[in-house]
């Protein structure tokens, strides 16, 4: 029984939202196929998506970026934590190779640990990178010349990435530089089937009401305007967070009976940070959606011109955000045409040909 080894980022849950239906679709190949996962991703995320047999090795494999909440970089806190992660950086490869090989995989897929490709290279398996970005080039703006540590970190994840066998480049994506072989392969989302009727009963919505999805990824936000939502006529928020229970136009996700991307398949409109999954699957279920940038994260461009390019989209400015005033914005993407058609999904079962090969 054929096994691949997984090495999937911890930052949020748009990493691991990438690998699995990669998975998903090389199971439908190879039916045989088992998976080791070494992350810290929870297993409740795998467990409603994942469909073929897997195991769960927990592992922290990258840093990407610490956050202070999902909108805002602690550049510090991000520096620091890398220098953690790379000290004694190589015994910490031959650490992680000792366990890929003791696991006896076939190859090695690493969205987009460092970490893990260093240590599948190193034990000498077929190693392969998969992602819409790389750290290097988030981390690249926030290198500051005067710390030279911060440096030889940049350069380690590069080495790392240079040693991998070829690079899954998943459109949109940014110019990957890192990696010596890169291969294409199309957008990758996993959509739910809508159901707008039950989700709609589930929040008490009337029909001249939009029901809007407040849905910032992996990384929880640490405060909404409620107060403001709450007087906003016409609409109902789904939270996916704690909501104070005298509110009545506001739900928490937990309480609805409903998955994650069920409600994200079923609402009218989505508000979000421009993150990789929540934008191509918005796209694929022509969801609009009102976006809230942070400027300073390297994945967001391509992502904002794919969201204006094939779907749609307008932008809600943080201020606007933080103050509660969404409903303009709201009304005005509600308003905007029906897309005229997006690129096919084919992302997972491009990827899932490649792979097959490997394993």
């Amino acid at each position: 029984m054929p096994l691949i080894w997984c090495s999937i980022s911890g930052h949020g849950y748009g990493h691991a939202a990438q690998v699995v239906p990669v998975l998903n679709a090389l199971g439908r190949l190879v039916p045989t196929l088992r998976a080791v996962l070494r992350t810290t991703v929870s297993a409740d995320f795998f467990e409603p998506r994942l469909t073929i047999p897997w195991q769960l090795n927990v592992g922290q494999q990258d840093v990407g970026c610490i956050q202070d909440g999902p909108l805002a970089i602690d550049v510090p806190g991000t520096w620091a934590a890398h220098s953690t992660l790379h000290a004694e950086w190589e015994q910490k490869v031959e650490a992680e190779a000792a366990l890929i090989r003791a696991a006896g995989p076939a190859c090695v897929l690493s969205d987009i640990s460092h970490l893990g490709i260093a240590a599948g290279a190193t034990a000498g398996l077929p190693t392969l990178g998969l992602c819409s970005l790389s750290w290097d080039l988030v981390l690249e703006p926030f290198v500051d010349p005067t710390q030279p540590e911060q440096t030889v970190i940049l350069r380690q994840i590069r080495e790392a990435y240079a040693r991998a066998d070829c690079f899954l480049r998943v459109a949109p994506a940014l110019a990957i530089t890192a990696f010596h072989r890169v291969r294409e392969i199309g957008p990758i989302a996993e959509p739910a089937a809508p159901q707008p009727l039950q989700l709609r009963k589930a929040v008490g919505a009337e029909e001249s009401e939009q029901v809007v999805l407040i849905g910032f990824g992996g990384i929880a936000l640490r405060q909404l305007p409620f107060n403001q939502m709450e007087a906003m006529g016409g609409y109902r928020f789904i939270v996916d967070g704690t909501v104070p229970s005298w509110l009545t136009r506001v739900r928490s996700l937990a309480s609805l009976g409903l998955t994650f991307k069920t409600v994200m398949a079923s609402v009218d409109v989505i508000l979000t940070k421009p993150g990789y999954g929540t934008i191509v699957e918005a796209v694929a279920l022509d969801t609009p959606v009102v976006y809230v940038r942070r400027y300073n994260f390297a994945d967001e461009p391509p992502l904002v011109e794919y969201l204006h390019r094939y779907g749609r989209g307008l932008e809600l400015s943080l201020a606007d955000f933080q103050q509660g005033r969404w409903e303009p914005t709201l009304r005005h993407v509600l308003a905007q045409p029906p897309a005229s058609g997006s690129p096919p999904l084919s992302g997972a079962r491009d990827a899932a040909q490649i792979l097959k090969d490997y394993v």
